[in-house]
């Protein structure tokens, strides 16, 4: 079979060069385009020279739309609405199109729920193999211990992230809703400050940390009566989420149009 061509989108930014280079590394997938948004100064640039690499060809553009037409698949780590207006194009094109973007609000995810009737959609707060693996363990965590056993997750990332909590952060909290059987969204404490009185039984809690140059750091804590359990993840250099990222699209081609997640990928769905 011949490589996957892929297109990334954020080609110019840290995540969007790491995938370069994964992609350069992986056997059965290429770089066909690299997309930026527009007024960008890197418009014009080498994707590959950019991460490092000798020169491709590959030059960096705003015209997404121009390159779907020679693309199987593209890799977007983004922002919300740049991720919602590729989703319309991949739908049109009928292709792959991995998401990592985080900080997705619920009608962004119903708009790609839409798309997904069209392209082959596959969204995750976090591609990282290790992590998605821990969301397994912790639904079926939460899923043994009852509610005696109180939840809080606690993230950290570096000082440039923009949203809070992650997207990592609130796919476990979502894990962890689903092992007890709850709705996240009105079991969720977040930001306590001042006299917040005792914590409700049964919440989930978060807390965000931010500084320096931090990957990204994930703990899941239930904490019962005389003990405490704490599943954890530390990122320590961002490919692995690019590796994650590329083993998806490989993974996704050629699967029918839908809405998938790196359980689909990795086989943990049931699990």
């Amino acid at each position: 079979m011949a490589d996957m061509r892929l297109v990334i989108l954020g080609a110019g930014g840290r995540m969007g060069r790491t995938l370069v280079k994964t992609i350069a590394d992986t056997p059965g997938a290429t770089v066909v385009g690299a997309v930026e948004q527009a007024g960008s100064p890197l418009i014009g640039e080498d994707a590959s020279v950019l991460a490092g690499l000798p020169a491709s060809g590959v030059k960096l553009t705003a015209d997404l739309k121009a390159l779907l037409a020679g693309a199987d698949g593209i890799l977007d780590f983004t922002v919300p609405a740049a991720t919602v207006a590729a989703c319309a194009l991949t739908a049109a094109a009928g292709i792959v199109h991995v998401v990592g973007t985080t900080g997705l609000s619920a009608d962004d995810m119903g708009k790609l729920k839409a798309a997904s009737a069209r392209a082959t959609i596959m969204q995750a707060g976090n591609m990282s193999l290790g992590v998605n693996l821990l969301a397994a363990v912790v639904r079926r965590v939460a899923r043994a211990l009852d509610e005696d056993y109180d939840i809080e997750i606690v993230e950290m990332h570096h000082n440039k992230k923009i949203d809070a909590p992650s997207g990592t952060a609130l796919m476990l909290g979502q894990a962890a809703a689903q092992g007890r059987q709850v709705d996240l969204d009105k079991r969720s404490a977040r930001g306590r400050d001042g006299i917040t009185g005792a914590r409700k039984r049964g919440d989930i809690g978060f807390a965000a940390l931010r500084g320096g140059t931090v990957v990204g750091e994930h703990s899941v804590v239930f904490a019962g009566p005389a003990e405490r359990v704490e599943l954890t993840h530390r990122a320590e250099d961002r490919a692995l989420f690019a590796r994650g990222a590329v083993k998806a699209a490989l993974w996704a081609r050629g699967k029918p149009p839908g809405l998938y997640s790196m359980a689909d990928v990795l086989g943990l769905a049931d699990f």
